[in-house]
């Protein structure tokens, strides 16, 4: 299958540092996801400076890719589905709510995109858009078994209909997201994707959200003023950030985001206590 035409797999590929096959299988679905993790981080930051979110497969590319910006689960998702069509995966859009730290009386909005791919009679999901937890390999979607990934352990649950994606950090197994199958059309992920950059209530409106996983196996997560560098549930590394112009260098440093000088992000990142 040729890849669209705003679409560069090979421009992609040097992005995300993956030189192996490009067929099909299953290996390849599993590096991809991780490289992808590794290399294109999470982040919200256009949402904080007003820009807005461009869901043109056009401006995807352009951003995620020429540009070496991150985003999030709308345009992370839609290039890694873009990519695995490209390369003769059958995939599909499925739509999400987010769980992660969210207790089970609270109902989030569908308001998540992940992917789903189906491979040799047996349903994969892959998610690189989910933050701090997002996959570095796919999991299959027909067991409730552990499955161990290069960064952690994870397991898809089956509840009241419902089904669960779950990280188990230390002893406790937690909420990643949930979902029911359900598709998610340009449609409704324009909608959605509306609602999160434009809506001041929405979490990418309220806080300031960057992760990028690391092929040793680390994660790095800024969440608003506070810089994270874990292994699992072990905590490496942890303070805040002292100021706006060194939440810039961090950006710089640790998710090769830069910025120029004087670079303010909306609230939270917009003022520090003096």
């Amino acid at each position: 299958m040729s890849a669209p035409l705003s679409l560069d797999l090979d421009s992609y590929f040097v992005r995300i540092g993956y030189t192996g096959e490009r067929t099909p299988t299953l290996a390849t679905l599993h590096a991809i996801t991780g490289h992808h993790a590794a290399a294109i981080p999470f982040e919200n930051l256009d949402v904080l400076l007003g820009l807005g979110i461009n869901l043109d497969l056009a401006a995807v590319v352009q951003k995620l890719v020429h540009d070496r910006r991150g985003g999030y689960c709308f345009e992370q998702n839609f290039l890694l589905l873009t990519v695995l069509e490209a390369l003769g995966f059958r995939v599909a859009p499925l739509s999400a709510r987010v769980r992660w730290q969210r207790s089970r009386d609270f109902t989030p909005p569908r308001t998540h995109l992940f992917v789903r791919v189906e491979l040799d009679g047996e349903s994969w999901l892959t998610d690189v858009g989910v933050g701090g937890v997002s996959l570095t390999s796919a999991l299959r979607l027909d067991t409730g078994e552990a499955q161990t990934t290069p960064h952690d352990t994870r397991r898809i649950i089956r509840e009241d209909g419902r089904c669960f994606h779950q990280i188990r950090l230390g002893a406790e197994w937690l909420d990643v997201c949930e979902f029911t199958g359900e598709e998610m059309p340009p449609i409704d992920r324009e909608l959605a994707n509306w609602w999160m950059s434009t809506n001041p209530n929405s979490k990418a409106h309220q806080n300031l959200m960057v992760a990028r996983a690391g092929l040793d196996g680390t994660r790095c997560t800024i969440n608003n003023r506070e810089f994270t560098l874990r292994r699992g549930a072990e905590i490496l590394e942890q303070r805040d950030l002292a100021g706006p112009d060194e939440l810039l260098a961090a950006l710089a440093q640790h998710f090769d985001l830069h910025f120029p000088a004087g670079t303010r992000f909306g609230p939270p990142g917009s003022a520090w206590p003096s």
